[in-house]
């Protein structure tokens, strides 16, 4: 036990310290955490053997819970609002078309059956939001006419839907499955939506109303709000992944107390997830084997970046008369992942006999897409002159706070106010104004997510600008 700590938080150490000098390059986390996976692994100086693929199963799905819940936590709804809708076609049909045209490919040029060319494009018809977020943040590039936001609800959401459809290929591929798919795709995304607004609801009304005595709990309720979402969704037959994803965007985009500290805490808890998940999953793979995968391996990528993913983006977003210009950078960023390796996982420890590699091919096809697409992102939005200046790529997430230009006001509560009688958390505060005090008589009362607004309170305001207030 103290052999494996000890080498567990070295290998950390060496992932964080490595990030840190290649992060200002732009070179995406998750290309750095496989590469140190693979140095650590069977074939590398690391020595390390392992190729259980059950264990990092496992370990990966547990990660992948709290990626996806900080990836809806940390979406800024009234930034994303304005995109919604092409962003949710995008990580929906957008995935599904990107699928299908790989699949084909796979079938009628590499010679994969049917199912099992559709099975490589469902696992890796998801793009990968922790790659573009860490080269934008790293950069702070910030894009013109929403397309940080746009991007990033597109890829925050488009696991789920290339989960299911990696469980629907699945499930065709075994004996009888095809009976049940009309139910199975129904109830994944049933019970993932409805489990995942209600759950978040009742999360919310919870965090409104009980005082937790110790700061922390607060987090650790939150915690376990998001696993809950996830095992019990998949308990009862939905998509466990869509659910969590929804409870992290309801809660995040909800007034609820310690908000600062809960975003901080997950964005923390996602990337030891992405290290542990990125680097176990460098472990898992062969180097050795890679050689074998080249070819097909190169082509399924090129198809990707090429063929699939723009035929999916501009049959999209030319119906909202987006720019070319906007609409080649979207396709540009369609980096594949550590999920779409997740599903591979999943494809090996429930199908076997197949005739390709498939977990090596859709490795290498992330890391060719990583270490081609991600590293020339910066480069291609300047030279689309789609980075807007005067902005920060940062007001496109929740933990965003404005630091310059913000002035004091002093607002008295009247009797008749909307506010009045009601806690700072539930009285519907615009977002961008932050109650700093409250004069109430000759005392100061600091103000916390609880405290009700009494009539005749002077609440002391700090904004860019009091337009939210009420009349």
């Amino acid at each position: 036990m103290i052999t494996m700590m000890l080498v567990g938080s070295l290998i950390l150490l060496v992932c964080v310290t490595s990030s840190k000098l290649l992060y200002r390059f732009g070179v995406p986390a998750l290309l750095i955490f496989l590469v140190l996976g693979m140095f650590f692994g069977s074939d590398g100086p690391g020595g390390i053997y392992f190729d259980n693929f059950d264990l990092a199963r496992q370990l990966c799905s547990f990660g992948l819970v709290f990626i996806m819940f900080y990836g809806g936590l940390g979406t800024n709804w009234k930034m994303a609002k304005p995109v919604a809708v092409p962003s949710i076609l995008l990580s929906t049909v957008g995935v599904v078309v990107t699928a299908v045209l790989t699949g084909l490919f796979c079938h009628f040029v590499l010679g994969t059956t049917l199912l099992e060319g559709l099975l490589v494009g469902s696992v890796v018809g998801s793009t990968d939001a922790a790659s573009v977020f860490s080269i934008l943040r790293s950069r702070k590039l910030n894009l013109k006419g929403g397309l940080a936001s746009m991007l990033e609800v597109e890829s925050g959401s488009n696991d789920p839907i290339a989960y299911m459809m990696t469980m629907v290929i699945l499930s065709l591929m075994s004996a009888g499955g095809g009976n049940s798919i009309v139910l199975m795709v129904v109830c994944q995304l049933v019970f993932g939506l409805g489990l995942g607004f209600g759950l978040a609801k009742l999360a919310v009304w919870i965090l409104r109303r009980v005082k937790f005595e110790i700061e922390s709990y607060y987090l650790i309720f939150v915690a376990a709000v998001a696993i809950l979402g996830y095992s019990l969704c998949e308990f009862i037959g939905g998509n466990g992944y869509l659910c969590v994803y929804i409870v992290g965007i309801v809660v995040g985009n909800s007034k609820i107390v310690h908000k600062r500290s809960l975003v901080h805490f997950f964005d923390g808890i996602s990337w030891l997830m992405q290290i542990m998940l990125f680097f176990t999953l460098g472990l898992l793979s062969f180097p050795s084997h890679l050689p074998s995968i080249l070819l097909p391996g190169i082509l399924v990528s090129l198809f990707l970046i090429l063929v699939a993913r723009p035929a999916a983006v501009f049959g999209i977003l030319c119906w909202f008369k987006r720019p070319v210009k906007q609409q080649l950078f979207v396709s540009w960023v369609g980096l594949r992942g550590a999920a779409s390796i997740v599903f591979a996982i999943f494809a090996v420890t429930n199908v076997s006999g197949m005739e390709n590699d498939l977990f090596h091919m859709v490795f290498f096809v992330a890391l060719f897409s990583v270490a081609v697409q991600g590293t020339l992102i910066p480069f291609f939005a300047k030279k689309l002159d789609l980075v807007e200046e005067s902005s920060p790529v940062l007001k496109t997430f929740t933990d965003y706070q404005e630091e310059t230009g913000a002035v004091l006001k002093e607002y008295l509560i009247e009797p008749d106010s909307v506010w009045a009688d009601k806690a700072i958390a539930e009285a519907d505060i615009p977002e961008e104004i932050l109650v700093v005090m409250i004069k109430r008589g000759g005392e100061v009362v600091v103000p916390k997510g609880s405290t009700v607004i009494l009539p005749g309170d002077r609440l002391v305001l700090s904004a860019n600008d009091f337009d939210g207030l009420p009349s």
